[in-house]
């Protein structure tokens, strides 16, 4: 098995969900990760937060952002594993953020 990391972008659409709707949301992100923990393919995974800093360059220059439209901002991602990346992009297509005008981009992590 491979490690592959799953970034998820977009789904601006949760920012005007209700604080119930935003609590069911969040439900099947937790059964989705429940569900891969117990095919033993969860490696890790976090939210993040949209504020940061982009450092650039020769001189290291540090900005504020990433200033990027919503439907860019990476807003998590996980660490999975899976036999090959096709493997791992059916396992993505179940994303909850998908329905929600979210992406996934898959990643192989390389090993060093």
């Amino acid at each position: 098995m491979k490690d592959f990391m799953l970034l998820f972008r977009g789904a601006s659409k949760q920012y005007e969900f209700s604080p119930e709707e935003m609590q069911g949301h969040m439900q099947k992100w937790i059964a989705w990760v429940d569900q891969l923990k117990s095919k033993n393919i969860y490696v890790s995974g976090e939210p993040l937060l949209p504020d940061g800093k982009t450092v650039a360059g020769k001189k290291a220059v540090v900005t504020d952002g990433p200033f990027a439209e919503s439907k860019e901002i990476i807003g998590g991602f996980f660490i999975i594993k899976a036999a090959s990346i096709e493997e791992a992009t059916e396992i993505a297509k179940d994303s909850p953020d998908l329905p929600l005008d979210g992406t996934v981009e898959v990643r192989e992590v390389m090993k060093m």
